[in-house]
């Protein structure tokens, strides 16, 4: 079964119907062939932010949307981190910046006489 698609404007409509006619959620469902949780889920919807409610299929409110582009961003941005940090770590394995682990900074260190010999 195919679901049925209905624009704002029914929607708007609908919640009109109860709010300022006064009919019932039972009612008002049945004369338009909606079921009754869907109707109150529009009613809340419209009471919470008429102006927001009912953006339409597939568009979010902009707060959502906001924080959805935000996390992109931030996954988007981690990942070029990560592919910056792993072109500064030599193949050492210390970051090429740090001199003091860079190969020709570093000093060999002499061992006693007597170690070696041994």
């Amino acid at each position: 079964m195919e679901r049925r698609q209905v624009t704002r404007e029914f929607k708007a409509e609908a919640v009109k119907l109860i709010q300022e006619r006064g009919v019932t959620v039972a009612q008002a469902a049945r004369d338009l062939g909606v079921h009754g949780t869907v109707l109150r889920r529009w009613v809340q919807e419209s009471a919470a932010d008429a102006s927001q409610a009912f953006p339409g299929q597939g568009q979010m409110k902009p707060e959502p949307a906001e924080l959805a582009r935000l996390r992109r961003e931030v996954l988007k941005l981690k990942a070029e981190r990560d592919i910056l940090k792993k072109s500064a770590v030599g193949s050492r394995g210390a970051c090429n910046s740090c001199l003091q682990y860079s190969r020709w900074r570093l000093k060999p260190q002499r061992l006693p006489w007597t170690l070696v010999q041994a």
